[in-house]
C-alpha cells in the first residue's frame, strides 16, 4: 500500500516571480530543517527548457517508535534529490523530489506543476502529488500515516517560506513568523507585569505614607 496526497495551492504572485522565488527560497525563517543545497546538473534543452538538479539536505528526526529500530548512529540527515524541468514558453515549471536515504524506512516521492492561475492571470497555483510509501514489515502502515502527517505538516511550512521570500523580493514586509510574534508576545507581557509592580509598589507606598500620616494625626 502506498499512501497518496493531492493538494491545490495558489501564490498571489505571478509565475515570473514564483519562478525567481523558487530558486531563492532558502534559507527562511520556516525552512530551519534545509540544511544545504546544491545544484549538481544543469542544462538547456534545443527546446529552451530548463533541466536541473539539486540535492537537497535536511535535519528528520524520527519518531521515538521509529529510532527503536534504528542503530543510534544512523544519520538523521535525509538527502533529497530534486528535478526540476521549466517551460518559460507555457509558463510551467515542473518538479519532482525524493529522498536517496533512509528509502527502508520510508520514501516520499513529490511531484509539483506550478503554472499561472485559470482564474487570476498575476496569480500562479500549484498542483501537488506525493507518494508516500514503507518496506518495514509489521509496521509499514503506522510509517506511512506518519510520513503523510509530516509531508502535510511541511507542505504548510513550504507554503508560508515561498510567501515570505516572495514578500522580500518584493519589496514588502514579511509577516512575522509565530516564533516572532510569540516573542513579541512574550515581551510584551513582561512589560505589562512590570509596570502593574511599578503601579502596585507606587500605590503601596502612597498608602503606607497615608496610614503614616493618620497615626501621626493621632498622637497631636
Amino acid at each position: 500500500m502506498v499512501k497518496y496526497f493531492l493538494g491545490q495551492s495558489v501564490l498571489r504572485s505571478s509565475w515570473d516571480q514564483v519562478f525567481a522565488a523558487f530558486w531563492q527560497r532558502y534559507p527562511n525563517p520556516y525552512s530551519k530543517h534545509v540544511l544545504t543545497e546544491d545544484i549538481v546538473h544543469r542544462e538547456v534543452t534545443p527546446d529552451q527548457k530548463l533541466l536541473s538538479r539539486r540535492l537537497l539536505t535536511k535535519t528528520n528526526r524520527m519518531p521515538r517508535w521509529a529510532e527503536r529500530l534504528f542503530p543510534a548512529n544512523v544519520a538523521h540527515s535525509v538527502y533529497i534529490l530534486e528535478d526540476s524541468v521549466v517551460d518559460p514558453q507555457n509558463q510551467t515549471m515542473t518538479t519532482f523530489t525524493w529522498n536517496i536515504n533512509h528509502a527502508r524506512l520510508m520514501v516520499v516521492e513529490e511531484r509539483c506543476v506550478y503554472r499561472v492561475n485559470s482564474d487570476n492571470s498575476g496569480w500562479t497555483e500549484i498542483r501537488r502529488e506525493a507518494w508516500v510509501s514503507s518496506s518495514l514489515f509489521g509496521v509499514s502502515r503506522a510509517v506511512q500515516e506518519f510520513g503523510l502527517a509530516r509531508f502535510k505538516s511541511n507542505v504548510t511550512k513550504t507554503m508560508k517560506g515561498f510567501e515570505y521570500i516572495l514578500a522580500k523580493l518584493q519589496g514588502e514586509a514579511p509577516s512575522k513568523t509565530l516564533v516572532e510574534t510569540a516573542k513579541e508576545a512574550k515581551e510584551k507581557a513582561k512589560e505589562t507585569a512590570l509596570a502593574a509592580t511599578e503601579k502596585a509598589k507606587d500605590l503601596a507606598s502612597k498608602a503606607a505614607t497615608k496610614q503614616q500620616q493618620q497615626q501621626q494625626q493621632q498622637f497631636v
